[in-house]
């Protein structure tokens, strides 16, 4: 089924076919008509199936038909639990919407508040906020929202994971009462049922899939691995198994830091991002990954759900998730838009009871297994550094140091062929 038939304004229709998009997803498919309609929704979908488009696109039809009476006023609040989504789903509407006269807004903390004083002073049709930073400019009466017509909660499990419950329901008071709501989420736990139920008026709620499963274009693999070799068994996989775009979770900021930095000592060229980095350090090592100038990218959880780039060929799982919930958003960072995708899991015994919280969590039994081709012996690891042994370290790592310097050729000549075949 093509987007014409949805009925959307012909510039809108423009902006989807420059994006290279013909067809909505299942979740779009259910969820634009009834937006469009004017119908408070509820969506509930995995990661990676078209959830921002399935709000964005209702948004930008309702506004470029509906011109305000006043000057141009915030018309349309996201609400979004990171600063990476928040830039994700802007960069959505000035595509979707680069033939309309809309002005969108990401507004999020990191960043100077000055440069969105002054665009907001300019005059912006649709923000799209972190909940902190919104909450800023509330107080420092920077921003309007007395005329919002269209609020949207995006990602509310996470929203509320990370203790936004306060800040949303503060904002949502000040939001006119006669509103379209919208609330999107890859889970709907009780809290968010709750706090549905406080916001929505007789929403037409959407399940696509079954609740808590990852999407089936991913193929699951769990690897037994003791830490001590988590970082062999790392270079062996992006080694041997050719891998080009590679996206490896760490549960700590600093674990993804030393997995960094180890990488990159072995020959590949890797950057990390976490809430520890500013805002621009986090764009560029997107924009990096994304641009195909790192092969892999080292995040926490705090930055999964903003994290949007086509073509991930593998998530791994470097440390089992606390959370189950997470595993679910981790993986679903590759197979995006029926793309087709591996995650890979590193399991050591003593995360053996977190990997039995996500069995539980997604309804399915996760067997481990032991890597074809792989020693389990402890080989002379990259963070070697005593200064009695450092000789003996450099002659010892001089095979992976020239093996990771044919990886990187190997690596470039398949991006660009990778590249040059999507006609980037």
């Amino acid at each position: 089924m093509p987007f014409k038939i949805f009925g959307l304004s012909d510039p809108l229709f423009q902006g989807i076919l420059a994006t290279g998009y013909t067809a909505p997803t299942e979740i779009q498919s259910q969820a634009i008509p009834a937006a469009i309609s004017g119908r408070d929704v509820i969506g509930c979908a995995q990661t990676g199936t078209g959830k921002t488009a399935a709000f964005v696109l209702p948004i930008l039809d309702r506004l470029s038909h509906e011109r305000s009476g006043h000057k141009r006023a915030v018309r349309s609040l996201i609400l979004t639990p990171t600063r990476e989504l928040a830039v994700q789903i802007e960069r959505s509407i000035l595509g979707y919407g680069r033939f309309t006269n809309l002005k969108a807004l990401a507004v999020y903390g990191g960043v100077s508040i000055n440069n969105q004083i002054a665009a907001l002073r300019s005059g912006v049709d649709i923000v799209v906020a972190t909940p902190g930073r919104l909450i800023d400019h509330i107080q420092r009466k920077t921003i309007e929202l007395g005329r919002v017509e269209v609020l949207v909660l995006d990602e509310a499990d996470r929203m509320l994971d990370m203790g936004f419950v306060n800040d949303v329901r503060r904002i949502v008071g000040g939001v006119p009462k006669k509103r379209q709501t919208m609330l999107f989420s890859a889970t709907i736990s009780p809290e968010v049922q709750t706090l549905a139920a406080d916001m929505l008026k007789s929403p037409k709620v959407i399940q696509i899939g079954r609740p808590r499963n990852p999407i089936e274009t991913i193929t699951q693999h769990i690897y037994a691995v003791e830490k001590p070799l988590k970082m062999d068994l790392l270079l062996h996989m992006i080694e041997d198994w050719r891998m080009f775009s590679v996206l490896v979770f760490s549960r700590t900021k600093h674990g993804a830091d030393k997995i960094n930095r180890l990488l990159k000592r072995a020959g590949v060229q890797a950057v990390s991002i976490h809430s520890g980095r500013t805002q621009s350090q986090r764009q560029r090592a997107l924009d990096g990954f994304r641009g195909g100038k790192y092969q892999v990218l080292v995040a926490t959880d705090i930055a999964a759900r903003g994290i949007d780039v086509e073509g991930i060929s593998h998530v791994i799982n470097y440390d089992v998730p606390t959370h189950a919930e997470d595993y679910v958003h981790r993986i679903g960072r590759t197979g995006r838009a029926a793309a087709t995708g591996d995650a890979i899991t590193f399991v050591s015994s003593e995360e053996e009871k977190y990997l039995r919280e996500v069995g539980k969590f997604i309804g399915r039994k996760l067997e481990t297994q032991k890597c074809k081709g792989f020693s389990y012996v402890k080989s002379q690891a990259p963070e070697a550094k005593s200064a009695g042994s450092s000789q003996a370290s450099r002659s010892k790592e001089l095979p992976r140091s020239k093996r990771a310097s044919g990886a990187r050729k190997s690596y470039r000549g398949r991006r660009k062929r990778f590249t040059h075949a999507r006609g980037t």
